[in-house]
């Protein structure tokens, strides 16, 4: 089993190592922050055992942008309540107080092994399950019905819809109904990874290619090959990366970072993006001739709030899937629990009522879950969120003289994103 530890401190970390390399079956891996363990760490990796307190990027963050790719284990010295909680949403598996004992942390690691040894003999992902957990509403028959006839050719889909509404649940179920179903299904979110790191993630290195680049890597496309790559959030891409990818598609070979040889790449290619395309092409931000060669069959992906008729039913299926994964004791939503679910707007669509029963499970102590243990009532309304987005971005950028980089950067956003979000809210950027 292969681990990542990630602890400023270096007296930690050490111990760490040394305890879990005690164990034949523990192969380990130390890094001092967050920032060098994006760089390096590996898709052989099974787990990342991590500090929320770091210099540069926090624990927090860090989990944020491995985006669910590896079972997580956190251990801080400044446990909180609010902490414990987003990293349960965010995916963490445990929640560990320093100081601890390393046979506690030796068992957390055992314990999420079976767990996932568990599920994967309890759950076996049948196409037709993968169909009902994307919904079945007359609003969503026609989304599905092109789906199903393009996942049968090799064409590029376009995924077109709201942030949240599940279109990497597309993408996967067209990989799965596909004739690449048998190959690895890749997904990439591209503004969760820094632009500075982004085409090195995407096409890999050689060694030399740059300070850290002590072996070569392989980079998403390749590691696709015969498969499926799923790009989403493709207008955060930079015109210079965009160009790029256009040659993959065209000439399906990549070429690494600092690397003069063609590696050929059998792969089939699904985008999304939940921004209007044609008006970041019309401002230059995005390609044209790239937007046709991904948008071969586009497909839109009407936003929960249209799709009441399947919220329960992806609500249960979220509930028996939290269940199984942590071992829980068999949980059902009380009836006011079930109207609440069905009277939210879901601004957030799919991912946000996936967050809000994943949480609910966890925390409610009864077997009935109840209104209360959703939190609906707190969650505030899309137009206050928007508002209050609003105001924290033109403070950030009010405090920076209205430095565009150096706002993207105290706001944990890329430049595009953040430009995005200005041209969004109508701010005015006082040069």
């Amino acid at each position: 089993m292969k681990i990542v530890i990630v602890e400023d401190d270096i007296n930690m970390r050490k111990s760490l190592e040394f305890a879990l390399k005690e164990y034949d079956e523990f192969s380990v891996k130390c890094y001092k922050n967050a920032i060098d363990a994006l760089k390096k760490i590996d898709d052989d990796t099974d787990m990342v055992i991590t500090d929320i307190n770091m210099p540069g990027m926090d624990g927090i963050e860090f989990v944020k942008k491995l985006d669910g790719k590896y079972d997580i284990i956190v251990i801080t010295g400044n446990a909180t309540l609010n902490r414990a909680i987003e990293s349960v949403r965010l995916g963490v598996k445990d929640f560990l107080t320093k100081p601890f004992e390393i046979d506690t942390l030796v068992d957390a690691i055992k314990r999420n092994v079976k767990i996932r040894e568990k599920i994967s003999k309890k759950i076996e992902v049948k196409k037709s399950e993968n169909r009902a957990f994307l919904g079945s509403s007359k609003q969503l028959e026609a989304s599905l019905a092109l789906a199903k006839k393009a996942a049968v050719t090799d064409a590029s889909v376009l995924l077109l819809g709201e942030s949240g509404v599940g279109k990497e649940l597309f993408a996967n179920y067209i990989h799965q109904n596909s004739k690449r179903s048998s190959e690895k299904f890749v997904a990439i979110n591209m503004a969760a990874i820094p632009e500075n790191l982004l085409e090195s993630e995407l096409f890999g290195y050689v060694k030399g290619a740059f300070t850290d680049a002590l072996n070569d890597k392989k980079g998403y496309f390749e590691s696709a090959h015969k498969g499926t790559i799923f790009l989403d959030e493709i207008a955060e891409m930079s015109v210079a990366l965009q160009s790029k990818i256009l040659r993959v598609l065209q000439e399906r070979v990549v070429f690494r970072v600092g690397g003069v040889k063609p590696i050929p790449v059998d792969i089939r290619i699904i985008s999304a993006t939940n921004v209007d395309i044609h008006r970041v092409i019309d401002e230059g931000k995005f390609r044209e001739d790239l937007y046709f060669r991904l948008n071969t069959i586009p497909i839109k992906i009407p936003p929960l709030k249209q799709r009441v008729d399947e919220i329960l039913d992806i609500a249960q299926k979220t509930l028996d899937s939290v269940i199984a994964r942590y071992d829980l004791k068999i949980k059902q939503f009380s009836q006011e629990a079930k109207d609440a679910l069905l009277k939210y707007d879901w601004p957030g669509n799919i991912r946000e009522l996936i967050s809000v029963v994943e949480r609910a499970a966890i925390l409610s102590d009864d077997e009935k879950i109840t209104q209360k243990d959703l939190f609906l009532e707190s969650r505030s309304s899309k137009k206050s969120i928007n508002s209050m987005e609003k105001e924290l971005i033109q403070e950030v950028l009010q405090s920076v003289d209205y430095n565009i980089n150096e706002a993207s950067k105290m706001l944990g956003m890329s430049k595009s994103s953040t430009m995005n979000k200005i041209n969004k809210y109508n701010i005015e950027v006082i040069k």
